[in-house]
Order: C-alpha cells, then sequence, then structure tokens
C-alpha cells in the first residue's frame, strides 16, 4: 500500500517526520487504500460501509475546502435543488459518480422533508 503521494507505507516512520522527510500528502490516504478497504468491507456483509469508503476514495482528489463546501451544502436548509444539482454535476465532472448520486439522493430526500433552502 501506498500514501497519497506514492510513498510506501513502511516510510511513513516517526524518524523520518522527525528528520523532515514527510510532507502532507505522504500521510494522507491513496484511493486504492479505500478501495480495497471497501471491498473487505463488502466481502464481510457491510455493503454501507463499503458504499462509504468508495465515496471517501473519490474525495481524495479533491481540497479540504472543496470537501467542507460539499459538507455545508448538504446541511439541512443550505442549498436550493438548483444548486445540488450543480454540486452533484461538478462532481460528475471530477470522477466521483458515487459523491454524485449521493448529492442527488440528498436532494430528493430534502425535497420530500422540506429541507431545501427556500
Amino acid at each position: 500500500m501506498k500514501s497519497f503521494s506514492g510513498k510506501e507505507i513502511g516510510a511513513l516512520t516517526v524518524e523520518a517526520l522527525r528528520r523532515g522527510e514527510l510532507s502532507p500528502d505522504d500521510v494522507r490516504i491513496h484511493p486504492s487504500t479505500l478501495e480495497h478497504q471497501a471491498s473487505v468491507a463488502a466481502a464481510h456483509g457491510n455493503p454501507q460501509l463499503a458504499g462509504n469508503l468508495l465515496r471517501a476514495a473519490e474525495l481524495t482528489a479533491f481540497a479540504e475546502d472543496e470537501i467542507l463546501a460539499l459538507y455545508e451544502a448538504l446541511r439541512p436548509h443550505r442549498s436550493t435543488a438548483a444548486d445540488l444539482s450543480t454540486l452533484a454535476s461538478g462532481l460528475d465532472a471530477r470522477d466521483a459518480p458515487r459523491c454524485a448520486a449521493l448529492v442527488r439522493e440528498a436532494a430528493a430526500v430534502y425535497a420530500r422533508r422540506g429541507l431545501l433552502k427556500s
């Protein structure tokens, strides 16, 4: 397994950190690690966890501020249906189809429950 930067996991040690050899991307999780964890979860009968891990793998390509904006947009009464549709289209365009589907599902639920911004 590798870190987001491509370093082997075995190279991520406290000593390497002390020597200043690690960057933030060295300690970010790699999408393939999350995908592997998803396959393990699915194999052990936990499809919900597997789906969460696969969505997380898609989000590794996003900057922290983008993820926080996504979280904020999904809070009740923060977005209109059009806002969420635009957000889902943007996720599709960034190769995050599972996350896009989740946003679309949330938009439908929010519409039924009166949780969209007016």
